[in-house]
């Protein structure tokens, strides 16, 4: 009788950024809140893409990510939920404030 080896699926330990532009901010002065980080997150996706949706965010200040509770169902995942959402819905650009404080996953709109 033969052994069953199996085949196991390889789960992601990283996030799989093909095709994602991956910006790192870090502006002279700190933004005080969030809404001061996607202002800046904003003018710079504005820069690269034209008109742009966000899709996804972090702000670890306050843990607190969009969509919310997107982690929620990734909680034995090497990758978090606003990132997984991000990506695999067209993510073409990521900006990162601070090394990680504020995150933002952005599409182009074409109009």
């Amino acid at each position: 009788m033969k052994e069953n080896t199996g085949s196991f699926c390889n789960m992601p330990t990283e996030p799989d950024y093909t095709g994602v532009e991956q910006i790192r901010l870090q502006p002279d002065k700190s933004p005080a809140d969030y809404r001061e980080a996607m202002q800046l997150a904003d003018e710079e996706a504005r820069k690269r893409l034209g008109e742009t949706m966000l899709l996804s965010w972090y702000d670890r200040d306050r843990d607190f990510e969009s969509p919310r509770h997107a982690s929620e169902c990734h909680s034995n995942s090497a990758i978090p939920g606003y990132i997984d959402y991000g990506l695999y819905h067209g993510a073409k650009l990521k900006i990162d404030l601070e090394d990680g404080r504020f995150v933002f996953f952005y599409l182009p709109v074409d109009l």
